[in-house]
C-alpha cells in the first residue's frame, strides 16, 4: 500500500469533512463532532445526504470515462475520503486489472482504513499517501506517487468535492496550475465543486454559518476560470454533477437544485 508506517492521531473534538461526508452516505467511521456538524448543514440543505451520493456517482462515471472511452488506466484521486465500495480503485481495475491510483487525502482515520481496505488487484497498484491539497508538489514528489505512476503517460486527476475547502487566500489558482503542469498530453481532469447557483442566498449564508469548515462554495464562471488554461479543452459544459453523462446514471435525475454542486470534467491537449 504505502512505504509510510508512521501511526497517526485521529482527532475526535474537531470535525473533519472526510467523516462528515462518510455520515451522510451512511457510513459509521464518524464521531459525534462530525455528526453535530453535518446535522447543522443538513439542517439548512435537507437534501445534502442526496448531494452527498450523487457526488459517489459522478465519481464513478468520471472514472469509467475515463477508462472506457479514453483509455487512461492512471488514476490520482485527490480528498479521497474514507472508502466506500466501489471505490476508485474497484471501477477501473474492473475494466483493466492493471490500472494504478493513487489516493491523497490528509485525515489520519482515513489513512487508517485505506491501509485496510484500499486494495487493488495483483496485476494493479493502490497506494495511498498522507497529503494535503495545499501542498500539491509534495503530493507529486511523494516517493509512493513516483512508484505507482507514470507521469509520462496519460493519468486522470479526480478531485472530488475537495477544491472547495481552499480559500481564495490559499491561491487555488497555483495549486490546480502546478497539478496540471505535471499532467501529460491525453490525461484527464476531473473535478466536482460545491456551488451557491442552485439555493438562495439566505440559505447559503445560513449553511455558511452552520459549516465550521468555512467551504468557499464557488459559480461555475467562478470554477471555470480555475482552470482556464489553453491546454484544458472541457469535455461538455460546467453543470450540476447530476447533469453530467446522465444517462449511465441511476434513474431518475434528481434536480439541480437539489445538488448543489458542479461538475468539470476537461482534456489535457498539448501539441
Amino acid at each position: 500500500m504505502s512505504s509510510e508506517d508512521t501511526p497517526f492521531k485521529v482527532d475526535g473534538t474537531t470535525a473533519h469533512p472526510a467523516r462528515r461526508y462518510d455520515y451522510w452516505l451512511g457510513g459509521k467511521d464518524n464521531f459525534q463532532v462530525d455528526r453535530d456538524a453535518a446535522d447543522a448543514i443538513e439542517k439548512h440543505f435537507p437534501t445534502v445526504r442526496l448531494l452527498a451520493q450523487e457526488n459517489r456517482w459522478f465519481l464513478h462515471r468520471g472514472v469509467r470515462f475515463a477508462a472506457q472511452e479514453l483509455g487512461i488506466r492512471q488514476f490520482l484521486d485527490i480528498g479521497t475520503g474514507i472508502p466506500t465500495s466501489p471505490n476508485t480503485h474497484q471501477v477501473a481495475q474492473e475494466i483493466d486489472p492493471a490500472a494504478r491510483i493513487v489516493y491523497v487525502d490528509n485525515d489520519p482515520l482515513v489513512l487508517t482504513h485505506a491501509r485496510a481496505l484500499l486494495t487493488g488487484t495483483p496485476q494493479g497498484r493502490t497506494a495511498y499517501i498522507d497529503a494535503d491539497l495545499r501542498e500539491p508538489r509534495k503530493i507529486l514528489d511523494h516517493a509512493d506517487t513516483v512508484a505507482a505512476l507514470d507521469l509520462t503517460r496519460p493519468v486522470a486527476l479526480m478531485m472530488l468535492a475537495v477544491l472547495h475547502f481552499i480559500r481564495d487566500e490559499e491561491n487555488p489558482r497555483a495549486i490546480v496550475d502546478t497539478l496540471i503542469d505535471a499532467l501529460p498530453d491525453g490525461s484527464l481532469v476531473v473535478v466536482s465543486h460545491g456551488t451557491p447557483e442552485h439555493v438562495t442566498p439566505e440559505q447559503a449564508a445560513r449553511i455558511g454559518r452552520a459549516d465550521a469548515s468555512q467551504a468557499r462554495v464557488r459559480s461555475g464562471t467562478e470554477l471555470a476560470a480555475l482552470f482556464a488554461r489553453p491546454d484544458l479543452q472541457l469535455v461538455g459544459p460546467i453543470t450540476s454533477i447530476s447533469q453530467w453523462w446522465p444517462e449511465t446514471a441511476p434513474q431518475p435525475r434528481p434536480s439541480v437544485a437539489d445538488v448543489a454542486m458542479n461538475g468539470l470534467v476537461a482534456r489535457v491537449v498539448r501539441h
